[in-house]
């Protein structure tokens, strides 16, 4: 495996009713995310609520998925931290389990300059050797932006560095040497029209399929047929922020009976209120949500 494009679901991490990883859960999400139409899965990102996982449960978690799903979708592992020795660390671990590309946030908080980042990318990708790096953009999580420019001189100066997650709508567009990652929702037809490849995505938790759909159609070159899904989808887009995305997407699948919507501290579950408006729209959406 190893092709970073279409559509790839940044998987939740399944946890029990005591808040321990709960691997069969993830073994059966994974299986049933690849079969409903996910090219691919992103193991132990935001979504994945990786702040709360220690690295022995993200090296768990990306093996027993990569052997259930990893002969059929590629498997990205979340090894991104704020501290670039234990990003390395983290990522010449999981290059070393076989994942097939791994995704490395900007160091959230420590507010780098740009020598720092270089310096940090530099270090990332000599640990993941030849395995291929996704750097994830989201200024809104780690308050700094890499512009397209420094984008483009990572992926000139590390021939590894092949993709980034764009979380950053304001520089949505083609980056020289880059794939180009929708890293929010609401922007992946978008990102498919100007000839991205692909997204990183939470609402494909819940709606795989008319995701898949719709990047289908736009590979098709049936722009009319995909901006119609990506219409159709915004609700769906928008229930992913009702409360955290991490979150959002639990509640959803719990109440589409998948799994359960055990998150881990801090991240609270949804209150009534919350879980009954995702239910709302999971309806509207044709979606059958179970009563609980």
């Amino acid at each position: 495996m190893g092709q970073i494009r279409g559509v790839l679901t940044a998987m939740v991490t399944p946890f029990d009713a005591e808040g321990a990883l709960d691997l069969d859960a993830a073994r059966r999400l994974a299986r049933k995310l690849v079969e409903d139409g996910c090219h691919g899965l992103v193991i132990a990102g935001t979504t994945g609520e990786a702040p709360t996982l220690r690295d022995d449960e993200k090296l768990a978690l990306l093996g027993a998925v990569l052997d259930e799903v990893g002969d059929s979708a590629t498997v990205i592992a979340g090894t991104g931290t704020n501290d670039t020795a234990h990003t390395a660390e983290l990522t010449r671990a999981a290059c070393a389990a076989g994942a097939h590309a791994v995704l490395v946030v900007t160091p959230y908080y420590n507010n780098p300059n740009e020598a720092g980042l270089r310096a940090h990318f530099a270090a990332v990708s000599e640990a993941a050797a030849a395995t291929p790096i996704v750097v994830y953009n989201i200024p809104a999580r780690s308050v700094i932006n890499l512009s397209p420019q420094l984008l483009a001189e990572l992926a000139a100066a590390h021939p590894n560095v092949v993709a980034v997650k764009q979380a950053n709508n304001d520089d949505l567009g083609p980056i020289e040497g880059l794939e180009i990652l929708a890293g929010n929702d609401n922007v992946f037809a978008r990102t498919l029209a100007f000839g991205g490849a692909g997204g990183i995505l939470v609402a494909s938790n819940v709606a795989p399929a008319r995701m898949r759909e719709l990047y289908d159609a736009a590979l098709a070159g049936e722009a009319e047929r995909a901006e119609e899904l990506d219409r159709a989808l915004q609700p769906l887009y928008e229930a992913m922020s009702i409360a955290p995305p991490a979150v959002s997407a639990k509640t959803a699948l719990e109440l589409l009976g998948t799994i359960g919507a055990a998150v881990r501290l801090p991240m609270a579950p949804a209150s009534d209120a919350e879980r009954e408006r995702i239910r709302a729209v999971l309806e509207s959406q044709g979606l059958t949500a179970v009563r609980t």
